[in-house]
């Protein structure tokens, strides 16, 4: 049994006329500038093209303001003429006044003012004890045997009800015993309050009492 292949003849002439069959026609285009035509067409697309920066927007500008309205002038009205009949003249003769006008009285400055009256002083008492009221101060018995005599103010504060609020020494008779006594026996007497335009005020007043052996 052969196991060989045996070629085929036919179809070995086939394919060598294809390939024959395209070298010519390679050529051919080589020949006829298709080469060139295909360059050409790869070149154009392959092309690259710059493209310029596009510029941002310039910023938004403010409106313009809008344009001013004028009101539009008033209608002219042409005056109305009027015609007025003449009668023919009048022989009527005016007479004016010629008076002079007076002449404005100058107006004389007003007087002064009278000054005012200075104004009053207030009206006070002082005020005054009334011994009825009251003991007359009774002599020391040391100072009558040792015969001292004087005189001693005291001060006294009289209220608006006439009573003694505070009293003091004010001058001493020279005998401590004498302005004891007179002390002691005035602060028991009543006063007629001070007074000031007719109201009582409390005030201070001062009362002299004489001892004496007569």
């Amino acid at each position: 049994m052969n196991f060989s292949h045996e070629k085929d003849p036919g179809r070995n002439l086939t394919g060598i006329a294809i390939v024959v069959a395209l070298h010519v026609l390679v050529a051919w285009g080589v020949i006829s500038g298709l080469g060139t035509r295909m360059v050409a067409k790869v070149t154009e697309a392959v092309e690259t093209k710059l493209i310029e920066d596009v510029k941002p927007p310039p910023p938004d500008t403010p409106p313009p303001p809008p344009p001013e309205m004028k009101t539009p002038p008033p209608p002219f009205i042409p005056p109305v003429e009027v015609q007025v009949q003449q009668t023919g003249p009048s022989n009527a003769i005016t007479t004016g006044t010629t008076e002079r006008p007076q002449a404005a009285e100058l107006q004389r400055p007003a007087p002064p003012a009278p000054p005012a009256p200075p104004a009053r002083p207030p009206v006070r008492t002082e005020a005054v004890a009334d011994f009825n009221t009251c003991a007359k101060p009774e002599y020391p018995r040391s100072s009558q045997r040792n015969e001292e005599t004087g005189i001693s103010t005291i001060s006294f504060l009289i209220g608006v009800d006439g009573r003694v609020i505070e009293s003091k020494l004010t001058k001493s008779s020279g005998f401590r015993e004498l302005d004891r006594a007179a002390q002691a026996a005035l602060t028991k007497c009543r006063f007629k309050p001070a007074m000031v335009d007719g109201k009582p005020e409390q005030a201070w007043t001062a009362v002299q009492y004489v001892w004496s052996l007569d």
